[in-house]
């Protein structure tokens, strides 16, 4: 099964509760916007680390993920 930017999507919505999400993606590589208020008070390495956890084994189907993740403050700035 090709995995889509849906999939992607829909993994890590079941893990994290986000503001704002969107992936987009070829199959194997996706890019990722998420905005989360658990991202709040956590470095960059650590924001990152809570995807990966949230992806666990279904990492194993995705090839790379590259992803921007932002507290819902940061993401007001940037509007």
């Amino acid at each position: 099964m090709k995995v889509t930017p849906d999939n992607v999507k829909e993994f890590i919505l079941l893990g994290l509760e986000c503001e704002h999400i969107h992936v987009d993606g070829d199959g194997r590589h996706f890019d990722a916007l998420i905005v989360s208020q658990a991202f709040e008070g956590k470095s960059l390495l650590q924001q990152h680390k809570l995807v990966y956890q949230v992806l666990g084994d279904k990492m194993e189907k995705i090839h790379a993920l590259s992803m921007k993740t932002l507290t819902p403050t940061q993401w007001a700035a940037s509007a």
